[in-house]
């Protein structure tokens, strides 16, 4: 089946839009077509996976601050640094996210010529050779490598640990049902990467945010991975969506509150105020708001789903800058 999909390297299509991208991105609409197959592989055309892998790092920088205090901060860090990390974290998560996708693609790429939704993709449609997408990996992950030396030393050693975690995401869906813990491990290491730039340490509260970033992680996967429920059942491809099946909601209802028992362990380890506990119940009506509406027999309804954590992800990002007041 695979080969039937796949194009032959020495035709290879220079632009072809992905079948699962948004009909308008600036990928399809403005880039150079000659760079569009390189972009897609990035998945430059869908940026909600950057948004995703940067929102727990924003939300360890800011609870760091809160925990330490705004006018300690200014006196003995320095707002400047902290704008710094914010910044660093942003383009950090586009270009490691981008390496990450690479290194699936690459892996993935029989499985996903078999796959519907992702057949379209520049590997397993034959628009990239194997060779230039591991060039292109191989340059974003330097390009990481050099942002990340800008850290302090105890925040560079937990950076490079967390080359494990996402080196073992994809080969986890071929041999467990929990492929969605393994990416929480390692979408939601900024929570404990951002506290440690900040503050040169490892604290609690970084650690109990890290542990709701991953409970939060599998339920808005587990919501995406309800897309491709049938076509992973014939390729032989495990996730929890397969395994919770109709029960995904009771399954939410446990790793969503997960989610919202640990950030609020989080905000109390850090002595946020009272605005904070304002924004964690609306970060928790989000979630529960999301489990109410989910169909997991409606594609369309959970891709929506699945993109609008980043609106609770920022949800709970106001709550502890709020927090800190």
């Amino acid at each position: 089946m695979m080969r039937e999909t796949m194009k032959p390297m020495g035709a290879m299509m220079t632009d072809q839009q992905v079948a699962d991208a948004p009909p308008s991105n600036w990928v399809d609409a403005k880039a150079p077509p000659a760079w569009r197959p390189y972009l897609r592989m990035m998945r430059a055309d869908r940026p909600i996976g950057w948004r995703l892998l940067l929102t727990p790092g924003w939300q360890s920088i800011a609870l760091a601050v809160a925990y330490y205090g705004p006018a300690r901060i200014s006196e003995e860090i320095g707002w400047l640094w902290i704008f710094w990390l914010a910044a660093a974290f942003l383009a950090g998560s586009i270009i490691m996210r981008g390496a990450g996708c690479i290194l699936n693609d690459i892996i993935d790429r029989d499985i996903d010529g078999q796959v519907e939704r992702t057949r379209s993709r520049p590997l397993p449609s034959g628009q990239v050779t194997v060779g230039s997408a591991a060039v292109l990996m191989v340059g974003l992950c330097l390009i990481g490598l050099l942002i990340l030396a800008s850290f302090p030393p105890i925040a560079i050693g937990v950076g490079l640990a967390s080359a494990l975690p996402c080196a073992i995401y994809t080969f986890m869906k071929r041999i467990t049902w929990w492929p969605q813990l393994f990416l929480g491990i390692a979408f939601s290491w900024g929570a404990l990467l951002g506290w440690t730039a900040v503050l040169g340490d490892l604290g609690w509260p970084a650690v109990a945010l890290y542990v709701g970033g991953i409970a939060w992680t599998i339920g808005y996967d587990t919501i995406y991975a309800h897309q491709d429920r049938e076509d992973d059942a014939l390729v032989g491809v495990k996730s929890t969506a397969r395994l919770f099946g109709a029960r995904t909601k009771l399954a939410l209802t446990l790793f969503y509150g997960i989610a919202v028992i640990a950030a609020g362990t989080a905000g109390a380890m850090a002595g946020l105020g009272w605005l904070f506990w304002a924004g964690l119940a609306a970060y928790a009506a989000h979630l529960g708001g999301q489990i109410l509406r989910l169909d997991i027999d409606d594609d369309a309804l959970c891709l929506h789903l699945f993109k609008s954590n980043w609106e609770a992800g920022l949800i709970l990002l106001g709550a502890i800058i709020l927090g800190a007041f």
